[in-house]
């Protein structure tokens, strides 16, 4: 694990997971959750392997800490932090992939420092803050209605958590886990036992609203974008996904078929074929 400082100058802590060499360039991986500890991105089905992983503790998250002002670790203001690891890695310009929550952090940093992106991966982003398109979520959970486990997830999801402390959340998590695949067998339930939640940290991501016309703002990001959509995903959705990917003027969507919200681990093969086939050119 190694350091870096941050935009108000905190000791925030990524992980690197360099098994491709030093020479090949990173791609910095931002996880979701909001606010999980990004173990459970693993090394995202291998790609660490093709490319070096940086994969940073998000302000709150693993080991790095929440500041006193809590908007320093909204998803907007955290670009600054992306920016510093950019300057930190010795990059001119950097990749970045964030998965549903994270997507948010890398779509700020793409609105904020768009002359500073190579490229962009966002993994089953949650999109309907910036897109018109109705959500089909409620279509997609319809379909699976009579799993009597993926109607208990569907019920606590509609509760909410318990409590609002880390041990609460992530027990009312544990119940509403199956809602992110697209089936609940022994991997997808040993997945989703790695999900480790900061409840402060979630609420500080939110903390401040995006400006109201970062969906126009969009427009010039010029850099490659890739959308990756799990067509059975019960959390983002697919259509709004869909949306999504036609704001960038270089956006391109790959839809993930028998695949939910998570999908390196669901459908590992497709999940390197098309971010491999998206990497490939821009290293």
């Amino acid at each position: 694990m190694t350091t870096y400082f941050g935009s108000d100058g905190a000791t925030l802590h990524y992980d690197e997971l360099n098994h491709a060499g030093a020479d090949r360039p990173p791609v910095v991986a931002l996880a979701g959750g909001a606010a999980m500890h990004p173990r459970y991105l693993g090394d995202l089905a291998g790609l660490g392997d093709a490319q070096r992983l940086i994969v940073p503790h998000l302000r709150g998250v693993g080991h790095s800490p929440l500041p006193a002002a809590v908007e320093t670790a909204s998803f907007w203001r955290q670009a600054e932090d992306v920016e510093q690891l950019r300057v930190h890695l010795g990059l001119d310009r950097v990749l970045l992939l964030g998965h549903s929550a994270g997507t948010r952090l890398a779509i700020s940093y793409a609105a904020r420092f768009p002359d500073r992106l190579a490229g962009l991966v966002l993994v089953t982003p949650p999109a309907g803050y910036l897109v018109d398109e109705p959500s089909d979520t409620p279509a997609l959970i319809d379909a699976r209605r009579g799993d009597p486990v993926f109607d208990a997830a569907v019920a606590a999801w509609a509760t909410g958590p318990g409590s609002h402390d880390d041990a609460g959340f992530n027990a009312w998590y544990r119940l509403v886990a199956p809602l992110g695949y697209a089936a609940w067998g022994e991997r997808e339930q040993a997945h989703a036992a790695t999900a480790l939640y900061s409840f402060a940290a979630n609420r500080a991501y939110f903390s401040v609203e995006p400006p109201a016309d970062l969906a126009q703002r969009l427009a010039g990001v010029t850099a490659p974008v890739l959308v990756v959509a799990g067509a059975q995903d019960c959390s983002a959705g697919l259509a709004p996904v869909r949306a999504l990917s036609g704001l960038f003027p270089a956006g391109e969507l790959a839809v993930i078929e028998r695949c939910g919200h998570h999908p390196w681990l669901e459908q590992p093969a497709a999940f390197r074929a098309a971010v491999d086939g998206f990497l490939r050119p821009l290293v």
